[in-house]
């Protein structure tokens, strides 16, 4: 266990905001270590979350930034426990694209105030720490006259009624200026804390599908590394409208709801991206979101815009994500095999979809084909390092483990190993060949 604590020399630490940065490896923390000292903080570090634990218990704290991925004990579950605890601590989270599940649920259980994904931009996350301490310490400010405004609230009750009348009123305008204040640090929260668990069946593992192929897709397309990494992130967020809807929606092609539920269904690109907007780096992401239901020929929803109008993101989200729901039965009333319903999006090239998208995608389906591998199915015993997953590989519950073409390590296989035993659920894992 490693346990360190450093500040900027030039100034005391007595009045500095103090930092916790927990990260099982070792160049991250020294990273951040040198970053954040430089902009004023000061700074503790840990190599994991028990040794964070440990720091927490004995030490005041204003911010705790933690990774995601931590053995013996995840980010996740570290913040949960920071939460439960210590509930005043600000807490964010350094997390990769793949992690969206585990991300959902460090929002859910740990209430993070912030996630940062990684590689983070230094601007961004000094930025991000900073206003973590602003909130806290606004936070500590209004509880402070709040406090003080009972207090004299207390004393003014014995002077007579027309003084109190005044007190009253002065007192409803500065808890309103509280108020005020408050709602714009709201704006600034995670819009993740109020997000469901991720449901399953026939669901499970369709985003994760759909953004990988739209990665290929957009890259094929010759998109730039920017515009990649939106269409990636859409696809993964797509159907984040859908949370508040009824099984019966999300289990049954569109044409067989009834009115009222298609109705709601087609709101969910909106709500998306409303969900979405507050998050400044998912801001692009968030109007594809809302654009991946209209259709070339301008019959679509929610805009009924047409062709180039709609952005080419949207127009990748909306071939691929029909790609896999009707492999899924959730857009037609059968199941279409591979090759049924590539042949689905060709009849209605320049109708529901753009032909370039189409044709490429039926070339990145070629090239996949192509290259395709023997797998083998194994349990967590019969596992080896180095061995390559074939697979993505999904929780009996619908998330997402390990993305396909993971390279597995001991610690992984450790882990697996575990979940299968605690879960009672046995765990089979393809193995590329």
């Amino acid at each position: 266990m490693s346990v360190g604590t450093e500040s900027n020399p030039a100034a005391t630490t007595e009045n500095l905001p103090r930092i916790l940065v927990v990260d099982d490896e070792a160049f991250i923390l020294s990273a951040l270590n040198r970053l954040l000292r430089k902009r004023g903080f000061e700074v503790l570090t840990a190599d994991s979350g028990k040794a964070g634990l440990a720091i927490l218990e004995r030490e005041s704290v204003d911010v705790v930034v933690s990774d995601m991925r931590m053995p013996e004990m995840t980010g996740a579950e570290f913040l949960e426990q920071t939460f439960t605890r210590w509930p005043d601590v600000k807490r964010i989270l350094l997390t990769g694209y793949a992690d969206v599940a585990s991300t959902i649920a460090a929002v859910n259980k740990g209430k993070i105030w912030r996630y940062i994904a990684k590689p983070w931009d230094d601007e961004d996350l000094v930025l991000t720490v900073q206003q973590a301490t602003a909130h806290r310490n606004l936070m500590n400010e209004n509880a402070r006259l709040l406090a003080l405004i009972q207090d004299q609230n207390a004393q003014l009750k014995s002077l007579n009624a027309t003084l109190e009348a005044k007190v009253d009123e002065r007192t409803r305008q500065l808890q309103q200026t509280l108020k005020t204040l408050r709602q714009s640090f709201i704006n600034t929260v995670n819009v993740f804390s109020n997000m469901m668990e991720m449901r399953g069946d026939a669901l499970a593992g369709h985003s994760r599908r759909v953004a990988e192929l739209a990665r290929k897709l957009a890259q094929k397309l010759g998109m730039d590394e920017a515009g990649v990494q939106e269409t990636f992130l859409a696809a993964l967020l797509h159907d984040i409208g859908k949370l508040g809807l009824p099984d019966e929606a999300l289990e049954h092609p569109f044409h067989t709801l009834t009115p009222a539920l298609r109705d709601e269904v087609m709101k969910h690109p909106a709500r998306g991206e409303m969900l979405l907007m507050p998050i400044q780096q998912l801001a692009g992401a968030a109007l594809l979101i809302r654009h991946h239901h209209e259709q070339f020929d301008g019959h679509g929803y929610p805009g009924g815009i047409s062709g180039m109008e709609i952005p080419l993101g949207a127009r990748i989200l909306a071939a691929v994500n029909d790609f896999d729901a009707l492999q899924l039965g959730l857009l037609t009333a059968r199941r279409f095999n591979r090759t049924d319903a590539l042949h689905y999006l060709v009849e209605n090239r320049g109708k529901r979809y753009d032909p370039s998208v189409v044709d490429a995608l039926g070339a990145v389906l070629a090239e996949t084909e192509s290259s395709e591998f023997v797998e083998m199915p194994l349990r967590p015993a019969s596992l080896q390092p180095g061995m390559r997953l074939a697979r993505d590989l999904m929780h009996h519950e619908g998330y997402l483990l390990l993305a396909r073409d993971r390279v597995l390590s001991a610690a992984e296989i450790g882990q697996l190993a575990r979940i299968e035993a605690s879960d009672g659920h046995p765990l089979t894992l393809y193995i590329a060949q």
